[in-house]
């Protein structure tokens, strides 16, 4: 059993009703748990011209293979019309593998740690709800270093109804 920690972004159709749907289909995954969700944080597209962004992180528990649960959040966001036109372009969800155990992954579909998710607020505050501050990434930074060096600036939390 490992914990992964999962980012969850929309910016279109409604991007909270698009997370609070990816969160009940994560707790419907095969040999998993879904163990907690962040809260709903709103931030700016790291392009200018896009929608505002909706993000959160989701804490699971589960035996899937890597390769296997990425199939299985692709399919998530499929089935929620997500659509591949362009590399950054907006989106009905996006669900990342930030963090899969203390796994390296690095494959051609899949690579864990999450890029760039060091330098992204979006990523690491919503993180720090579910993760223990001292939870180690593969390079030996902590999640409390992480924090340290990536201001909350450009956040909004959004109040949970």
């Amino acid at each position: 059993m490992e914990r992964i920690y999962i980012g969850m972004g929309s910016n279109l159709a409604d991007p909270a009703e698009q997370l609070r749907s990816a969160v009940e289909a994560l707790a419907q995954l095969p040999q998993s748990k879904l163990v907690g969700v962040s809260a709903f944080y709103q931030s700016d597209s790291l392009l200018p011209g896009q929608p505002r962004y909706t993000n959160a992180v989701a804490a699971l528990d589960s035996t899937l293979a890597p390769l296997d649960l990425l199939d299985a959040l692709q399919a998530i966001e499929n089935g929620q019309g997500r659509e591949r036109l362009e590399r950054w372009g907006p989106r009905t969800l996006d669900l990342d593998i930030l963090l899969f155990g203390d796994q390296v992954i690095d494959e051609a579909r899949l690579k864990v740690p999450h890029y760039h998710m060091q330098e992204r607020a979006f990523v690491l505050y919503p993180l720090a709800e579910l993760a223990p501050a001292d939870l180690h990434l593969a390079d030996g930074r902590t999640l409390r270093e992480l924090l340290a060096a990536c201001p909350f600036v450009g956040l909004e939390r959004l109040s949970q109804d």
